[in-house]
C-alpha cells in the first residue's frame, strides 16, 4: 500500500513514528506510556490506512489517537487523573487535537531530534541511551540492537526497561540541551546513528542484506543533526561516512539478492552525487576542524570510492589512515578492517598476525566477520584448506541468508582443497 505521491505506509509510519513521540513527551511526559501510546496509534494506522486511505495530515492524524490512548490510560485511576490535570493546566486543550505542524515549530526544535537528546540525557548510563535511542528513534528490535552491541538479548531488554524508568524517576525535561550541555550527548547520538545506518546497510539477521529505510533514515536524521550543529566537525564526518558507504548500496547485490564484494561491483552503479557530496563534507571537514574517528573513516570510504577501479585503490593512504583510527579510537571493528589493510600492502600474513590479537577479545572472538575476514586472508596466503574450514564456520555463525549464501559459495569453490 502506498500513498498518492508514492510513499509507502510502512516508510511514512517510520517517518512519523520518532515525531510522533517526541511530540506526545513534549506534552505530557511520560515517556514509557507516550511510547505504548504511540504504538497503539501505529498499529490502527497500519490497519485503517490501506483499506480507509492515508489521511489528509497523517501525523496530525497520529499525535491525535495517541493522545488520545494516552489520556485513556492517564485516566484509568485517581493518580493518573492528577497527572493529567497538571498536563492540562500547563497546554491548551486545543493543542491535544490539534499539534503543530514541524515547519510551525520553533527553530531547532524538531521533535526526533529533541528525542535523541533525551535518549542521551547523562542521568542515563551510555549502554541505556544507545540501546533506548535505538528503540525509541530508530526502531530497532530489541534482537537487532542485541547483535549490533554483540550482546545477550536479555542485556538489552533490562537496559531499555531500566532507561524508561530512569526518565520517569528523574523527571527529565523534554528539551533540546543548552550550548553547554549539547556536547557531552552529542557522542551517543551519533554513536547511535552509526549503529542505525550499519543494521541497515548490513542487516544482522533476514533475508535481506540490506536495509534501505533504516540507512534512508539514518542519513535522514544525520542532516538534521548537522544542520543543528553546522560546524561541528564529527557531525560532518558521520554525514559524509554514511553518503560514501550507501553510495555503493545498488551494486552490493546482484538481481537475485546476493551479495557482491567491494573488489567485485559495477562501481557505474555507485550513486555519483552522495560521492561528491561526502567527499566534499570530509574534506572540508578535515581542513577546518578538530580531527575524529567519523572523519577518518568517512577518509577511508572516499579513498575506496574515488578509484575507478578496485585495482587503483589507493592501500598505503588506506593504511595509514586505519593506524591513525586504531591510535585515536582503538575498538576490535577498527582492527578487523586495518588487518585487511595490512594484508593489501604488507601481504596476508602479515595481516592474519594482527587478526590473531583479536582471538582474546570477547566483544569479536565468536563473530562471523572474524572468522570470515581470516578466511579471506588465509585464501590470499594459499592455506586454501584452512580458508575453506573457516569460511564453513563463518557461514555457520552469521544470521543474514545473503552473507551465509555467499560465504558458503566461497567455501564451495575450495571443496577440493578440505581436509
Amino acid at each position: 500500500m502506498t500513498t498518492e505521491d508514492g510513499v509507502g505506509v510502512e516508510d511514512l509510519l517510520r517517518q512519523f513514528a520518532p515525531q510522533v513521540l517526541g511530540s506526545l513527551v513534549r506534552r505530557y511526559g511520560h515517556f514509557d506510556l507516550s511510547e505504548d501510546a504511540v504504538q497503539e496509534a501505529l498499529l490502527a494506522a497500519a490497519l485503517q490506512w490501506p483499506e480507509q486511505g492515508t489521511p489528509e495530515k497523517p501525523r496530525a492524524w497520529l499525535i491525535t489517537v495517541a493522545a488520545r490512548r494516552l489520556t485513556d490510560e492517564l485516566r484509568s485511576d485517581e493518580a493518573r487523573r492528577r497527572r493529567e490535570e497538571r498536563a492540562a493546566a500547563e497546554v491548551p486543550s486545543d493543542e491535544y487535537l490539534e499539534p503543530p505542524e514541524p515547519e510551525h515549530l520553533p527553530t531547532g526544535t524538531d521533535d526526533t531530534l529533541t528525542l535523541f537528546f533525551l535518549c542521551a540525557h547523562p542521568a542515563l548510563s551510555p549502554a541505556s541511551q544507545l540501546a533506548l535511542t535505538l528503540r525509541a528513534v530508530g526502531g530497532l528490535t530489541t534482537a537487532e540492537i542485541a547483535r549490533a552491541f554483540l550482546v545477550p538479548e536479555a542485556t538489552i531488554a533490562q537496559r531499555i526497561s531500566r532507561a524508561k524508568q530512569r526518565i520517569k524517576a528523574s523527571r527529565i525535561p523534554f528539551s533540546l540541551p543548552p550550548e553547554s550541555e549539547r556536547a557531552e550527548r552529542l557522542d551517543v547520538v551519533l554513536q547511535v546513528l552509526y549503529l542505525i545506518f550499519n543494521e541497515g546497510y548490513t542487516a544482522s539477521s533476514g533475508p535481506d542484506l540490506q536495509r534501505g529505510e533504516l540507512t534512508s533514515e539514518a542519513i535522514r536524521l544525520a542532516r538534521e543533526v548537522r544542520r543543528l550543529l553546522p560546524n561541528d566537525g564529527e557531525v560532518a564526518g558521520l554525514l559524509a561516512l554514511m553518503l560514501l558507504t550507501d553510495a555503493r548500496r545498488a551494486a552490493r547485490t546482484h538481481p537475485n539478492g546476493s551479495l557482491v564484494p567491494l573488489a567485485e561491483q559495477d562501481r557505474e552503479r555507485w550513486t555519483a552525487n552522495y560521492i561528491k557530496e561526502g567527499v566534499a563534507l570530509v574534506t572540508d571537514a578535515l581542513a577546518r576542524t578538530p580531527l575524529g574517528p567519523y572523519q577518518l573513516q568517512a577518509a577511508i570510504a572516499a579513498v575506496h570510492d574515488e578509484a575507478a577501479r578496485a585495482s587503483d585503490t589507493d592501500w598505503v593512504q588506506i593504511l595509514a589512515l586505519y593506524e591513525l583510527l586504531e591510535r585515536i579510537s582503538p575498538n576490535p571493528m577498527v582492527t578487523l578492517n586495518h588487518a585487511v589493510a595490512v594484508a593489501m600492502v604488507k601481504g596476508p600474513r602479515a595481516g592474519l598476525e594482527l587478526l590473531g590479537t583479536l582471538d582474546g577479545d570477547r566483544r569479536l572472538a565468536e563473530h562471523h566477520r572474524l572468522v570470515a575476514v581470516r578466511a579471506h586472508l588465509l585464501e590470499m596466503a594459499g592455506d586454501r584448506a584452512a580458508a575453506h574450514s573457516n569460511y564453513r564456520r563463518a557461514a555457520r555463525r552469521t544470521t543474514s541468508l545473503p552473507e551465509r549464501r555467499y560465504l558458503d559459495a566461497r567455501a564451495n569453490r575450495l571443496t577440493r582443497y578440505a581436509p
